[in-house]
């Protein structure tokens, strides 16, 4: 796999991670990294539990294999689709967002509007690579949210999308409000984010 913008970089196709126990933890646990909170959150919220996600961010964030998430839609849809790339280089560990359309250049994508992330999460013809659920392209896309957005609208979603991908619903709800909170204290700051379980 090429990315324009990566060279000959080790990058591979991550979709096959999505539906393993440990991937959310992983992915929504990062937003929640920034030590604002009195309550902390936990792998448990998200589907599994702390052994799960440590085994998998072994995976995710090996220095040898950058795992790639592509969340497409087709050509002429309104919204380009999105690439998310774990960029595990030793010591700049990051997830950067690419336009995932052709022609549409190598630039990072540093946030969507709410109407924008659903226009993508929601695209009823997908291409046939990349992650096709509704829910899992929300939740990948969910870390590039800003501008604002409805409060009640957004958690709502959140909460069906974590249900959807195997959130224990007694906390689901718990997991949708301190998503919301994080996102709402860097709606106007850089997108960029590191791994808890990394020490990033």
């Amino acid at each position: 796999m090429l990315i324009e913008g990566y060279g000959h970089g080790p990058v591979v196709a991550g979709e096959s991670l999505v539906g393993r126990r440990g991937f959310w933890a992983n992915h929504l646990l990062a937003m929640c990294g920034d030590g604002t909170c009195a309550e902390r959150a936990v792998p448990e919220w998200f589907g599994g539990d702390g052994a799960d996600a440590d085994a998998l961010a072994e995976v995710l964030f090996d220095p040898e294999q950058w795992p790639v998430f592509r969340v497409l839609v087709p050509d002429g849809h309104p919204v380009s689709g999105v690439v998310v790339v774990y960029r595990n280089l030793v010591d700049e560990f990051g997830v950067d967002h690419l336009p995932g359309g052709p022609g549409t250049g190598a630039g990072l994508i540093s946030g969507l509007s709410w109407q924008q992330l659903i226009r993508v999460a929601e695209c009823t013809e997908p291409s046939a690579e990349g992650v096709q659920d509704v829910s899992g392209r929300l939740l990948l896309l969910l870390p590039l949210l800003s501008g604002e957005w409805s409060g009640d609208l957004v958690r709502e979603r959140i909460v069906a999308a974590l249900v959807a991908v195997g959130a224990p619903e007694y906390t689901v709800g718990r997991a949708a409000g301190h998503l919301l909170r994080h996102l709402e204290r860097r709606a106007l700051h850089d997108s960029g984010w590191g791994s808890p379980l990394s020490g990033g």
